[in-house]
């Protein structure tokens, strides 16, 4: 049996083996951390120190890594979970033992459900506290990865120095096979910080696998496609993240077939395209739609709660599922499931297929389609809404990335931002747009970030204005301060006529950013789009707040 060597293995020059043979004094387990990071193409990392990860952190000195410390290990995550969504390069994010590790949960949940490529490394209790005893260490858990299994893609265990940066390697690799996702190294206080003789990391090979679709699925596929009469095509986040756009845009024209794009697949698709059904999957008029086709082709999406307009989307015709997440095949509606990254199916697909006429039927159906959406709005009084979220859109140059947390304005720009837009909608956890943006900022310092909050979110990440500060990063904060928690506030009424725990005392969000040294300004809906415009052209972090009180257009998904 014969194997084929794709890697031969470098021969390594008399002077690099007199340098791998004689390493630099000085260096620890923390230096191999860096070093395998730097071999693998990491240019920037996260983080938050603490008393077991110090080792880490002290060869990030004698490093050329560029280091983003946050005040909360849940908004390094969040930090971190951006620049992976905005670059789909691994982001490392460095983290203590314990209570620090701890923080970042609910970031890599987020990082999880948006299938984002963050690199958690952990340090752990000394060697000798392993194994489930109570010895009593700070910091000390009996089982700290059990905390982190559930939510990451891999586990990855260091118990020696020379494990390091394998286990590196292993993880990044885990982390950026499709789908994306975080995962976890964990690596105890005393191999961070003993001496090392081993030799500097050089060349590190991570190559993740490719997941390609098998051909008989995709010759079903193109079959049922080329043969459909109305198709339709439902484009989740594994387009975007997989930079199948373009792909996705040659097969829809041609295959005629109208495309709508869920929540986390924002850009997927040009929104102004007359095959665009846009991102109105909350309408029952899209949902109908949907239905209605003989067709639909969902690409990178599970049809989760959202995508399924609160799981009432009950498609009639044959369903074809590309999705890259094993677990997400058919998990909602039965479907021809294929298990494959979504750039590698819409080529294969796109190869197969033979083209449809009647592009003026489906475009003519989209027009209409859009129309009963847009009367269907107009209907309510949602003047100062769709105003708010305008001056928004106009304030905001073409390329500057959008990053909302879950307040009420991001539940609009769901439907209706015409973009690409990063939202926390996948977990759902409050205090995600600051610091993502920050991580975006961190990712591309040549052009302004927007961050969108409500007052109670901000809250969560205030701490951040400080991180924005030090590292005078172009991010522009629009805090829309409504005095509580105003999605929650609208859900209590609708349920209970009453609400309890939604009010919030807040403070004064100006002065606040102003003690930090960030500039701010309060704003009104007549002056956002100027404010918000001014803000984002200065250098630097800045602030703006909108006290405004926001309503939600109604629900089309319940009875």
């Amino acid at each position: 049996m014969t194997h084929d060597h794709h890697h031969e293995i470098p021969r390594y020059t008399p002077e690099q083996t007199e340098l791998a043979l004689n390493p630099p004094a000085g260096r620890n387990g923390g230096d191999l951390v860096v070093e395998t990071l730097h071999g693998l193409g990491a240019t920037t990392v996260f983080g938050l120190p603490g008393q077991h990860a110090l080792g880490m952190f002290d060869a990030l000195r004698r490093s050329d890594l560029d280091y983003i410390g946050l005040r909360v290990e849940n908004n390094a995550g969040f930090a971190a979970d951006a620049y992976g969504r905005v670059t789909g390069e691994v982001a490392p994010l460095l983290l203590s033992t314990g209570p620090g590790a701890l923080t970042s949960l609910a970031a890599l949940q987020e990082a999880a459900a948006a299938s984002s490529p963050v690199l958690a490394i952990s340090s752990q209790i000394p060697s000798a506290g392993l194994g489930g005893g109570r010895h009593g260490y700070l910091h000390e858990l009996r089982d700290q990865q059990a905390s982190f299994r559930d939510i990451v893609k891999s586990v990855h265990l260091v118990r020696t120095a020379s494990q390091i940066p394998s286990a590196i390697a292993a993880a990044w690799e885990s982390a950026l096979t499709a789908p994306h996702g975080p995962v976890w190294v964990e690596i105890p206080q005393d191999i961070l910080l003993k001496e090392t003789t081993l030799p500097l990391v050089t060349a590190v090979d991570a190559t993740p696998r490719e997941l390609l679709p098998r051909p008989e699925l995709i010759a079903v596929a193109a079959h049922a496609l080329s043969h459909a009469r109305r198709p339709v095509i439902i484009a989740g986040g594994g387009v975007v993240r997989a930079d199948a756009a373009g792909k996705l845009r040659a097969l829809a024209e041609k295959l005629n077939a109208p495309v709508v794009t869920t929540f986390g697949g924002k850009g997927a698709f040009p929104w102004e395209h007359p095959l665009s059904l846009q991102s109105w999957l909350e309408d029952r008029h899209t949902t109908d739609f949907l239905e209605d086709a003989d067709v639909v082709l969902v690409v990178g999406s599970g049809l989760g709660e959202l995508s399924s307009n609160y799981y009432t989307f009950r498609p009639r015709g044959r369903v074809i599922q590309i999705e890259a997440d094993l677990g997400k095949l058919e998990s909602n509606v039965p479907a021809l499931g294929i298990h494959a990254d979504a750039r590698e199916a819409l080529s294969a697909l796109l190869e197969s297929v033979t083209g449809r006429d009647g592009p003026e039927a489906a475009r003519d159906a989209v027009r209409t389609v859009l129309e009963k959406v847009r009367a269907r709005l107009d209907a309510q009084d949602l003047a100062l809404e769709q105003r708010v979220l305008a001056s928004v859109r106009e304030a905001l140059p073409a390329t500057a990335p959008s990053f909302w947390d879950m307040t009420i304005l991001a539940y609009w720009a769901w439907s209706a931002w015409p973009g690409p837009m990063h939202s926390g909608q996948g977990a759902g956890g409050l205090g995600y747009g600051f610091p993502a943006a920050i991580g975006a900022a961190a990712a591309d310092v040549t052009k302004p970030v927007l961050a969108v909050s409500g007052d109670g979110g901000a809250m969560y990440s205030i701490a951040e204005l400080a991180t924005a500060r030090q590292y005078d990063l172009p991010v522009t904060w629009l805090i829309v301060d409504d005095g509580g928690y105003g999605i929650l506030r609208e859900y209590m009424t609708d349920a209970f006529g009453e609400t309890t725990g939604t009010e919030l005392a807040r403070p004064d969000f100006v002065a606040l950013a102003e003690s930090f040294g960030v500039p701010a300004v309060r704003t009104s809906p007549e002056t956002l789009r100027e404010d918000l415009s001014k803000a984002l052209a200065a250098p630097g972090p800045s602030v703006v707040v909108l006290p405004a009180l926001l309503k939600l257009f109604a629900p089309t998904h319940l009875p």
